[in-house]
């Protein structure tokens, strides 16, 4: 098997995007495709269209060389000898994934099929997608022995991601043929043998050559149940701590306190076990309710992730009657808001649970001024600007005068504000942390009356209001 070998990516959203990039950086030729023209010219550029760290640089090293991006599906399915298929499985209104442009890209790659090609799945799929590409492949008159399916799921997380790509806890790889198999390995041997990190300029992380990436070999239906069960089952570790924070704050303990003990136990683990506001972005929501629903249409009771998705919703609702609770009324109130994004690291606003509470907030009748580091752009477009909501151009701007601030986004330079600063320019010193970045002992000890997510209300004793409350 060469040792450079031309990929085709289809789609340039998150998963594509950097996917294209990365392979690159392990040495192919890549081919990315999307029927987005105007983001195949910013592409052309270098310009990323979404906040990653580490993207902007690839990008640039890689774009118009190595990486070449183009809206010609059937160039480059005749020039790959392998394609991903990296387009939105959007969540449908009865809750199963939108295969239609899954459906529509494998149609498209058919009818450009020549010689041998290997398809692989790199979007989350449902479990049976592998045996409808093939059923696709052969009923637009493809002779099976001109193609494999595969699937490649990913398991990258929105900020970090091509840092997880290229330092991946594992590579799945579901194969059926021997075929398939040797050219995946072959894609992913810089990782797998460790000669990646070997390069000067390879992006740091946690492996090396002396650890290099662990290779995974499943079948098929076992690696599309992989990705779909993995983030079902992280969504449910979110969902679990919430539900505990909720007992913690009825009898006053601390769920960091908690969670640490739970996540010390090795069969545990600390990730994914931070309380707050709920679980958001691309996948987990799409992704439980498309798992909930393959296995309600193959008869298996699967009400665990209902519950899961119901803890989640009501999560927002729980912050919302606490931020209520502490203001009394909302009406006239001005609100800071520090967040936009579902989670720190990413510009992404999709199934923002910051997003959700700053309509309700608005609905209530708050002035609510707003600071993300790098979702404002996009939050725009769903939340446009008027006397009610205005973007701040930093975390002071939008705390000046307000009545609250509150934390809905974990960015780690929201950790880091001058306390001393924010507790003379907040018209009253509240602060309603629904991501628990700050100690409460040191925000009583700055003068806050502080709530947080899962702990007991550090009211500050000169605080005349909430010192009557019960």
């Amino acid at each position: 098997m060469r040792e450079q070998l031309t990929i085709g990516i289809v789609g340039s959203g998150y998963v594509g995007l950097v996917t294209a990039v990365c392979f690159a950086e392990l040495g192919h030729r890549v081919i990315c495709v999307d029927s987005d023209e105007s983001k195949i010219a910013l592409l052309r550029q270098g310009i990323p269209p979404i906040h990653e760290e580490y993207l902007p640089q690839l990008l640039q090293r890689h774009a118009n060389h190595a990486v070449e991006f183009t809206t010609d599906l059937k160039g480059a399915t005749r020039q790959a000898h392998a394609l991903f298929i990296a387009v939105g499985t959007p969540q449908s209104q009865t809750g199963h994934a939108d295969m239609s442009y899954v459906d529509a890209v494998a149609s498209e790659v058919a009818r450009a099929i020549t010689d041998y090609k290997l398809i692989v799945e790199k979007s989350t799929v449902p479990v049976y997608t592998n045996e409808w590409i093939s059923r696709i492949m052969m009923r637009n008159g493809v002779p099976h022995e001109l193609f494999d399916v595969a699937s490649n799921p990913e398991f990258l997380r929105e900020g970090t991601a091509v840092m997880d790509f290229l330092h991946p806890d594992r590579i799945v790889i579901g194969v059926d043929s021997g075929r398939a198999a040797e050219i995946l390995q072959a894609i992913y041997e810089p990782l797998i043998s460790g000669s990646y990190y070997k390069k000067a300029d390879a992006v740091p992380g946690p492996r090396m050559t002396s650890e290099p990436a662990p290779l995974l070999e499943t079948s098929t239906k076992a690696a599309e149940i992989i990705k779909h069960a993995s983030n079902a089952f992280l969504a449910m570790k979110i969902s679990f701590i919430n539900t505990v924070s909720n007992i913690c704050e009825a009898v006053g303990a601390d769920i960091e306190q908690v969670a640490k003990g739970i996540g010390s136990d090795g069969r545990i683990g600390h990730k994914f076990l931070k309380a707050g506001i709920g679980y958001g972005g691309s996948c987990f929501p799409k992704d439980v309710a498309a798992f909930r629903y393959v296995a309600e249409h193959l008869g298996v009771d699967f009400g665990l992730l209902s519950e899961v998705e119901k803890v989640n919703a009501e999560q927002k609702k729980r912050f919302f009657q606490k931020v209520r609770s502490a203001l009394w009324t909302f009406r006239g109130k001005k609100l800071g808001v520090l967040g936009l994004a579902f989670k720190g690291g990413t510009d992404d606003i999709r199934e923002s649970p910051a997003i959700d509470l700053i309509r309700m907030f608005l609905h209530e009748g708050c002035v609510v001024s707003v600071y993300d580091p790098a979702a404002a752009e996009k939050a725009r477009q769903v939340l446009p600007a008027s006397k009610e909501l205005s973007y701040a151009k930093d975390s002071y701007e939008a705390a000046q005068d307000a009545d609250a601030l509150l934390v809905l986004t974990d960015w780690a330079e929201f950790a880091e504000l001058d306390l001393d600063r924010l507790s003379r320019i907040l018209r009253y010193p509240v602060v309603i942390d629904g991501r628990n970045l700050f100690d409460p002992a040191v925000m009583r000890k700055y003068g806050f009356t502080y709530l947080g997510v899962g702990r007991a209300a550090g009211m500050h004793e000169k605080d005349p209001v909430f010192a009557k409350l019960p």
